[in-house]
């Protein structure tokens, strides 16, 4: 069995990342070929990183670091929920990233990205980042629009279309994140 985090990439009040990340998790706990959980950065209240040494060091010297490190070393895929914010990833987002390096080494990530346009330019940012970190991004991704994926841009009401998507996505990273493993054993 493949553990899959699926990280809810936003700290922002009123975020749609939430309920995207739950859509997704109902989705995904249907499947026999994986175990899921929720991982919302925001539980983690990581301050601006704050590590002296580079995170490729893995000499970690805060204990909100030293947990998020445990979280992340436990999975062998990502699923990211991410909003777009001025072309790219939310901050907060980044900054989780960077506080690690190794526990994201040789793993598998699969990309929900939600705004004005499907979050696509965040998607394309967050690709960059993965690939640095060895991550591979598998090619299916979910694009959410805040136009018709959302009731008055306020209520998650996903177009039905929208969960054949999370499945082929879902299928690609659990056939990555199997053969990544192999990698790291």
């Amino acid at each position: 069995m493949m553990n899959i985090g699926i990280i809810v990439g936003s700290t922002r009040p009123g975020r749609h990342g939430e309920a995207i990340a739950r859509w997704v998790y109902e989705i995904a706990k249907q499947r026999k070929d994986s175990v899921y959980e929720i991982v919302d950065i925001a539980d983690y209240r990581l301050p601006f990183l704050d590590e002296p040494m580079p995170a490729a060091f893995g000499s970690y010297t805060k204990p909100h670091t030293k947990a998020w490190s445990k979280k992340i070393q436990q999975f062998d895929g990502f699923i990211f929920v991410t909003p777009e914010y001025n072309h790219s990833i939310p901050g907060a987002l980044k900054n989780a990233i960077d506080y690690l390096y190794l526990e994201w080494n040789n793993k598998a990530a699969g990309i929900v990205g939600y705004g004005a346009a499907g979050g696509s330019s965040a998607v394309e940012s967050l690709r960059m980042i993965l690939a640095e970190l060895q991550i591979a991004d598998v090619r299916s991704q979910v694009r959410i629009s805040l136009q018709t994926d959302f009731i008055n841009f306020e209520t998650f009401h996903p177009a039905p279309y929208q969960e054949k998507s999370v499945t082929s996505m879902l299928d690609q990273v659990v056939s990555w994140a199997s053969a990544l493993r192999t990698i790291r054993v």
